[in-house]
Order: C-alpha cells, then sequence, then structure tokens
C-alpha cells in the first residue's frame, strides 16, 4: 500500500497553491507542515481526491484518487467538522458511510467502543455538540468504515487533553495495523512526537521530503521556510551549543528529561 503525488499542481483564480509537487509514502505517519497558507490543507485535499489537480495526478494503492472505486479506502476528517457532516443525530452521521458501502450498522457501536466513547452521545442532535464532541464524532464517522488510508486535517482543534489523548493513541494504534495517515496540524509538537515521515510546503513548492529525523534536524531548512521548531529539538540545541553537551534524540518530554538526568 503507497501514496503516490505525481507532478501535482493546483490553481485556484489563476493563483499557484501547489507547485508541482511529487513524494511517495507508504504506511506510517506522515505529517504535512508549513507556514499558514502554504497549501497544506489544499495538499491533503488534492490527495485524497476532494480536489482534482490541475496538472500531475495522485495514486493511491495503483489508483487514481478521483476514482470513485478508491472511495472505501479513503477517510478524510476535515479542519471544520460540520462540514462533512451529511445528518442532523449523531447515530444517523455516524452510520451513514456504513449505509452507503452496505456495511453492517452495528460497526456504529464497535468505534464508539474503540475510541471510549459515551454513548449516550449517540441519542444527540449534532447541532447540541460541543466544538471537541463534534470533532471526535467526526473521525468516528470516517474511521467507522475502516478505510486503509486518513487524511487528518488540524484533529486536535477543540479538544480537551483527554480527548486528545485518546486521539493520539487512536492514530498510533491505526499505524500500528498498518494504515497510511496524513496529519496536518499547527502543533509541531505532537506531529514531531508520532510522526514517521514529514512533508514539508513553502508557498506551494515541496522543501522537505524525508524521515522525521532528517527534516526536523536541518534548522536552517526550518528556519528559512518560516516552519515551526519543536520545543525539543529546540531544547537539544540550546544545550549543545550553551553547554557543550550532545543529548540523544528523543520524541517525548518523558525521555528528554532522562536523557538530561543521564548527562548531569
Amino acid at each position: 500500500m503507497e501514496v503516490v503525488v505525481d507532478c501535482v499542481s493546483f490553481k485556484c483564480n489563476n493563483k499557484v497553491i501547489i507547485d508541482n509537487v511529487s513524494f511517495c509514502v507508504g504506511s506510517g505517519i506522515t505529517c504535512v507542515i508549513g507556514e499558514c497558507g502554504s497549501g497544506k490543507s489544499t495538499l491533503l485535499s488534492l490527495v485524497s481526491g476532494v480536489l482534482r489537480p490541475s496538472s500531475g495526478k495522485c495514486i493511491i494503492n495503483g489508483i487514481n484518487s478521483l476514482n470513485r472505486g478508491i472511495r472505501r479506502d479513503v477517510g478524510v476528517v476535515f479542519q471544520f467538522p460540520e462540514e462533512q457532516f451529511f445528518s442532523k443525530d449523531v447515530y444517523d452521521e455516524v452510520k451513514y458511510a456504513l449505509d452507503n458501502f452496505k456495511l453492517d450498522k452495528n460497526l456504529v457501536y464497535d468505534i464508539f467502543d474503540r475510541m471510549n466513547l459515551d454513548k449516550s452521545l449517540l441519542k444527540r442532535k449534532l447541532s447540541s455538540l460541543s466544538s471537541g464532541e463534534a470533532r471526535m464524532i467526526a473521525i468516528a464517522s470516517i474511521l467507522v468504515y475502516n478505510p486503509k488510508v486518513v487524511f487528518f486535517d488540524e484533529p486536535t482543534v477543540g479538544l480537551d487533553m483527554e480527548n486528545k489523548k485518546k486521539l493520539i493513541d487512536l492514530i498510533i494504534s491505526l499505524k500500528r495495523e498498518g494504515k497510511i495517515i496524513f496529519i496536518v496540524s499547527h502543533d509541531i509538537d505532537l506531529l514531531y512526537k508520532i510522526s514517521d515521515n514529514v512533508i514539508g510546503l513553502s508557498n506551494g513548492k515541496l522543501v522537505i521530503n524525508s524521515k522525521k529525523e532528517d527534516a526536523f534536524n536541518d534548522l536552517k531548512l526550518l528556519i528559512d521556510n518560516n516552519i515551526p521548531i519543536p520545543k525539543i529539538v529546540l531544547f537539544e540545541t540550546l544545550v549543545k551549543y550553551k553547554k557543550n553537551i550532545k543529548l540523544m534524540h528523543t520524541y517525548s518530554i518523558n525521555d528528554l528529561i532522562k536523557e538530561v538526568y543521564r548527562n548531569v
């Protein structure tokens, strides 16, 4: 299973939003980073088949992402949950894709169990949900049909710490199942912690296409393209140049603390 983006460009109102981007990724978590307006969300829409490229093509498992036959394999969680809702009630919304793909409607309860969501939400109107609840329902309505490739656009916005942890654990479990996951997020520290691959954009152009370790080691490249630097990377850099201590790379605060104590 792989996703191939082949010389993809996209124009809107004669403005180039995505400029001749090419890359290939397999299973794992790929984060798409770049400053605001760099084309991140547009790229996700192109790769997932929501938008049609002005030129080039996006291929998912050998099939053009615009092909309706690929729909069952692809799930897209939009930045604003209300943009993807079709129903008025939570239960009907989560069940919608199951009806469309002729799958067992009891999968609604299975996905609620997997996401550790309160089943009382199923009796609610979508209009009555908080922003965090709406986001979790939007995610459930996609994961319920078990797509092979999942696109998340700012998935943690509006979530409290408990639901954010639930979502992170869920994304990691999807990775372990061999799914391909794309994430756009302004939470650079989260992306640094959970991603495997990095796609970086600047003014619609591809400036980073590498493994996480390489992408976040090139601080000059990040700075030159106005891409935020993870706090852990900044701390490791300061310790190296101010204290002449080279810490082993870590991806969580707990591991960083252990590494600091190891060098004290």
